[in-house]
């Protein structure tokens, strides 16, 4: 219709005859200017439609290529980033100081430094030559080969009795019924290669036979020499027999030269061996019993085969014999060298010599004992040698390590290899460890508590330990938590191998290092120690000062002055409350939503210990400059008691509390799934209530921080509160010593998830407890009107963890990670003795400042 009328409209303007010839000429001519009008729209709608398509290619050209611009920026900045968290720090390292070589590092070259076994010796190097021991023991009638510390081979004891550090220890294994005591020397002798001779001597006796009377006449020792350069090692005859030649083996290295090592015994011995070409050490035993499996299955032998593979980098020596026997295992080095008079120092390190030599060492670790801690008129002979054995575990679980950190990679990176790490740089690392049998690494909050033991008997050893520890600072000033440096220290569930540089770990080195300044402003120190500790702390000072920044910046909160641990998950279905495993606390209550918002106690008293060290530091070397000032307002701004109350303190407790996105109505609920037609139930988290920002009102270890770091005034009422809260046996006291959170909590001792039992929720921790004990004994000296409840809570205190801790070591054989806070029985891990040795210090009344 439309169409067929502006045709009619058409037809009649052109068809009218009875129009005048100007009418016709104006419509002529109008009809024109349309036409022209229409023909010049039509041309310029067929330009635009060419222009458009034109320009809509070239805008999705542009924006492909800023978008391949903007992601490659990403990914380049990300790489960056990447890059950025595996670059060493780039100043001078602590361990290049003059004071840390020389003699100083050839007199710890060789030691005890491989924890993770019942007995290793290798040398503070890489690529080291190493030894150790492994024997078959006797379990409900069945043969089990004991090499590498484990809980379930159900040892009544072991560990270093007596063990100085550096050149001697002594050490007792009982397996059932059999009881090995080895025994470790150096010697530094005329004619010796770099680092000396050592020895080793086994004694194995025998209990009363409960079973196998064949297997308790006859003990089998497997002593091994490996070389982790792959060099290889030589047999010194194909049928060895001690009675006529001691020589076993023998080898060369660029660091100690040639080398022999010897066996001497005034036993009847059978000696056989076998020689492996493997890099792989930590499969070992692995070897040895495939090995010895072949031999019985052949010939019904259960002995070596006297056979090696071609150029063996791994020799082990089976030695067997009747109980009774002893037997002494002596490396010589530098045997190549002029007057290397081997004969000579292969005698003075076995037999009687070596007898006299141990029995002179045993006194001078137990006169430095008393030197040290001057137990003796404090307590019973009993106490003061689980004294020793505690402090004597400590070093001797001394160790060293060499390899490669794995860092976590963001969840949306990815690298072509489908890994989801990255290598921190090659690194060593000389530190000791929390636990030989379950913890045999080094870990960054552990080693601040070794050090206030260590430093104390050992100075140079204690400052070795922190030197290594600063070196493994990254560009940004952050340190990985947990070291795991080599395939023998790989004993840990894979999910816990990469560490996140976002997390951090208690700064617990800053405790020892205040004491440290604090025995050089006391004349502690010999003159050369307090020089070399100055010239220590001068050096060290730029990577304690990034370390600090880095704990400032990353683990800052919302509000002024105001920290966070990161690393918890708030994404979590299956815990009752999100482990905060980068406090050290793991499971320990915190906020039930993990957010920015949060604020946590502990974090702000570790960063006022480390501003308050770090000023007290600068006063001593950097005298009077703005980073001293900023230092010391620093940690006056975190010891302010108006401020630390606003944020923290609930007056309605009386308490301090961490502060968060929190509700008190979580619970953990079964519930069912199905999976490949399978119905299952798992335990999951159900959130009853909203979460609200709020004091999270949990009293244990963290709501104490600031009477452990002593911020609070000894006149303040406040400080009468705290020591309600720690005496009251509804809430934390124990006749067995203060328990990790309180009765009271929602959550005491209630498990994190279907698999976690509480870690940090009821039972006693001695590192926790030193530090109560110490901020006790603080308020116990200064004037103030709780001064004398101050005193009575800290001798009842210490007479409970000290009675508790010597109770169970005769009990059970060990020191323990943790102790129930009903009955004071040892938990955990056992041969804990990492924190735990403590005790030597909770016995000697040593609080650094004190």
């Amino acid at each position: 219709m439309a169409g067929s009328g502006r045709s009619s409209a058409r037809s009649r303007i052109r068809s009218s005859s009875d129009s005048n010839e100007d009418d016709s000429l104006r419509r002529t001519k109008a009809n024109l200017r349309l036409r022209k009008f229409r023909t010049g729209d039509r041309s310029s709608i067929r330009m635009f439609k060419v222009d458009f398509r034109v320009i809509l290619g070239a805008s999705l050209l542009v924006f492909f290529i800023v978008f391949f611009l903007i992601r490659h920026r990403v990914n380049t900045v990300e790489k960056s980033e990447i890059l950025r968290v595996v670059r060493p720090f780039p100043a001078p390292k602590v361990m290049d100081l003059h004071q840390f070589q020389g003699d100083h590092k050839e007199s710890l070259y060789w030691g005890t430094y491989r924890p993770h076994v019942y007995l290793g010796i290798r040398a503070r190097t890489p690529q080291s030559l190493i030894a150790g021991l492994m024997w078959i023991g006797v379990k409900e009638d069945r043969y089990h080969m004991r090499h590498v510390c484990q809980n379930d081979d159900e040892l009544s004891t072991f560990g270093w009795a007596r063990h100085n550090g550096r050149d001697f220890g002594h050490q007792v294994l009982v397996d059932h019924e059999m009881t090995l005591a080895t025994s470790f020397l150096k010697s530094k002798d005329d004619g010796s290669g770099y680092g000396g001779d050592w020895a080793v001597r086994i004694d194995v006796q025998n209990e009363k036979s409960k079973g196998n009377k064949e297997f308790g006449s006859i003990a089998h020792l497997f002593f091994y020499m490996a070389d982790e350069g792959r060099s290889t090692l030589s047999v010194g005859r194909d049928s060895l027999d001690i009675r006529e030649d001691s020589f076993l083996t023998s080898g060369s290295r660029k660091d100690i030269g040639s080398w022999q090592l010897h066996l001497k015994s005034m036993d009847d011995l059978e000696v056989h061996y076998s020689g492996f070409k493997s890099p792989n050490f930590h499969n070992l035993s692995d070897l040895v019993q495939e090995n010895l499996r072949a031999q019985v299955r052949k010939f019904g032998r259960f002995q070596l085969p006297d056979s090696s593979d071609d150029s063996p980098n791994i020799l082990v020596f089976q030695i067997s014999g009747r109980v009774p026997f002893k037997t002494d295992f002596v490396l010589i080095s530098g045997t190549d060298l002029e007057n290397s008079r081997i004969e000579e120092r292969v005698s003075s390190l076995t037999g009687t010599s070596l007898t006299s030599r141990l029995k002179d060492k045993e006194q001078e670790f137990d006169d430095k004992f008393e030197r040290t801690f001057n137990l003796a008129d404090k307590l019973d002979s009993e106490s003061i040698i689980v004294g020793k054995a505690a402090i004597g575990n400590l070093l001797g679980g001394i160790g060293y390590f060499y390899g490669q950190s794995k860092i976590a990679l963001p969840r949306n990176f990815n690298l072509k290899s489908h890994d989801n790490y990255v290598s921190y740089w090659p690194a060593e690392l000389y530190t000791a460890v929390p636990s030989r049998s379950f913890f045999p690494r080094g870990f960054l909050w552990d080693e601040g508590f070794h050090q206030l033991l260590i430093w104390r008997w050992d100075i140079h050893i204690c400052l070795d330990i922190i030197g290594h520890w600063l070196d493994l600072m990254n560009v940004d000033g952050w340190i990985p938590r947990e070291q795991i440096l080599g395939a023998e220290a790989l004993r840990v569930p894979e999910e816990f191998v990469p560490q996140h540089s976002t997390n951090g770990n208690p700064p617990t080195l800053f405790l020892v290092l205040r004491d440290i300044v604090h025995g050089i402003k006391k004349t502690k120190f010999t003159a050369t120690e307090s020089n070399e500790i100055s010239l220590f702390l001068e050096r060290a000072f730029i990577r304690l000062e990034a370390w600090f920044q880095w704990f400032n910046r990353s683990q800052s909160g919302n509000q002024m002055s105001s920290y966070y641990w990161h690393g918890r998950d708030n994404t979590t279905t299956r815990e009752l409350n999100p482990k905060t495993l980068s406090s050290g606390f793991d499971d320990y209550p915190r906020a039930s939503h993990p957010s920015g918002d949060e604020r946590h106690l502990d974090l702000r008293c570790w960063i006022f210990l480390a501003a308050d060290c770090m000023h007290s530091i600068s006063e001593l070397h950097v005298k009077a400059t703005s980073s001293a000032m900023n230092y010391g307002a620093t940690a006056k701004l975190l010891s302010n008691f108006e401020i630390l109350n606003q944020m923290h303190f609930d007056y309605a407790y009386g308490a301090y509390f961490d502060f968060g996105n929190h509700t008190e109505k979580v619970r953990l609920s079964w519930k069912e799934k199905v999976e490949n037609n399978y119905a299952a139930s798992e335990l999951l988290r159900d959130v009853l209530e909203r979460p609200e920002l709020r004091l999270v009102p949990h009293i244990g270890y963290v709501s104490l921080f600031p009477f452990m770091t002593r911020i609070i005034h000894p006149g303040s009422w406040i400080l009468e509160k705290q020591l309600d809260i720690i005496s009251n046996r509804s809430i934390l006291w124990t006749d067995y010593g203060l328990r990790s959170l309180a009765k009271t909590s929602s959550l005491y001792m209630k498990r994190n998830t279907e698999h976690d039992p509480p870690y940090w929720r009821g039972p006693i921790w001695i590192n926790i407890n030193y530090m109560f004990l110490s901020a006790l004994h603080h308020y116990s000296k200064v004037d103030g009107p709780y001064k004398d409840r101050a005193k009575a809570i800290y001798d009842d205190l210490r007479g409970n963890l000290v009675r508790n801790l010597v109770d169970n070591y005769y009990q059970t054989g060990f020191l323990w990670e943790q102790y129930d806070q009903k009955k004071g029985k040892g938990k955990g891990a056992r041969l804990f003795t990492g924190w735990t040795s403590l005790l030597v210090l909770i016995m000697a009344e040593a609080y650094g400042e004190s």
